[in-house]
């Protein structure tokens, strides 16, 4: 929340600005709990099937999105959130992560409202956001990458990049997904097909977008997070290195900072024989497969 304690910082007391939050459940709930720590009043948005839900309760206002639809489909709705936010009088909107947090569409209708955006502005959203173009970027600036797609491709398209690879691994992804979400692994030329509809599908429940990429697959590795925070005052600063390769369903379970150190292949190796004075493993393995790049 740097963003929002740089504007508390330099906001009197008295204009602290109202909170909207654009998400629901323990995302909304951190939220609340952190803008009512520094002063900041918040509005809380819920689909009509989720007036029950906790975050509700967490808000000093609670707003039904009336006719924008159900579940995910509501926290999707641009036009809704914009009207709640203008009828609140709200200054602030933050969408945590997931839903439109990542939708650079939505960051310039903030912007072009008048609000400031919690999070990173619209420029930077579609540049990362798109994850062809934060490959390109990344190219560019000298980042290893695996070979890989440069735009949206159709399933016949993701057929021909596997051929090219010689029939190796690929996965699927979302173009404007993040989180883990929309994105699956395809081992063998007859998944491909199946996997490229449930990938599309998910997209588009999840961002809006069903446009999807491809990139060569690479079994096993590590998924190593760092995370950049900015202030928006031109302070920008990390939070080093983190351990992210326990996950369930590209999910990040645990994370681990500092991660630890890399072991040479024959200690991986003999790690994984246990014995019977070894003692029991209580961590899931790493998941066995990972894009070259998480584009986070």
């Amino acid at each position: 929340l740097g963003a929002l304690r740089s504007h508390v910082a330099a906001a009197p007391s008295s204009s602290k600005g109202t909170l909207l939050v654009v998400n629901r459940g323990e995302i909304a709930i951190r939220i609340c709990r952190a803008a009512a720590q520094l002063g900041i009043k918040t509005v809380a948005v819920y689909s009509t099937d989720d007036a029950a839900c906790l975050h509700t309760k967490k808000a000093d206002v609670a707003v039904e999105l009336s006719g924008a639809g159900f579940g995910a489909a509501a926290y999707l709705n641009q036009e809704a959130i914009l009207a709640v936010a203008k009828e609140q009088g709200a200054t602030l909107v933050h969408c945590g992560y997931g839903f439109l947090s990542e939708n650079a569409e939505f960051a310039a209708a903030v912007e072009a409202a008048g609000l400031t955006l919690v999070g990173p502005p619209s420029a930077a959203i579609e540049l990362f956001g798109d994850k062809t173009k934060a490959r390109e970027l990344a190219e560019a600036v000298g980042v290893a990458l695996l070979p890989g797609t440069t735009a949206a491709v159709s399933v016949g398209e993701a057929k021909a990049f596997m051929e090219s690879l010689g029939g190796k691994p690929i996965m699927i992804k979302a173009l404007a997904g993040g989180g883990g979400r929309g994105m699956r692994p395809v081992l063998s030329l007859d998944e491909l097909e199946d996997a490229y509809e449930r990938c599309q599908s998910e997209a588009v429940a999840a961002f809006g977008n069903g446009d999807v990429f491809v990139e060569q697959l690479m079994i096993r590795p590590r998924h190593i997070e760092v995370q950049v925070l900015a202030d928006g005052q031109g302070g920008v600063t990390h939070l080093f290195e983190r351990e992210c390769s326990i996950q369930r369903q590209n999910q990040k379970i645990v994370e681990i900072a500092p991660p630890p150190p890399s072991r040479p292949p024959s200690a991986r190796g003999s790690s994984t024989t246990p014995s019977s004075s070894s003692p029991r493993r209580t961590t899931a393995p790493p998941r066995p497969w990972s894009s070259s790049w998480s584009g986070r």
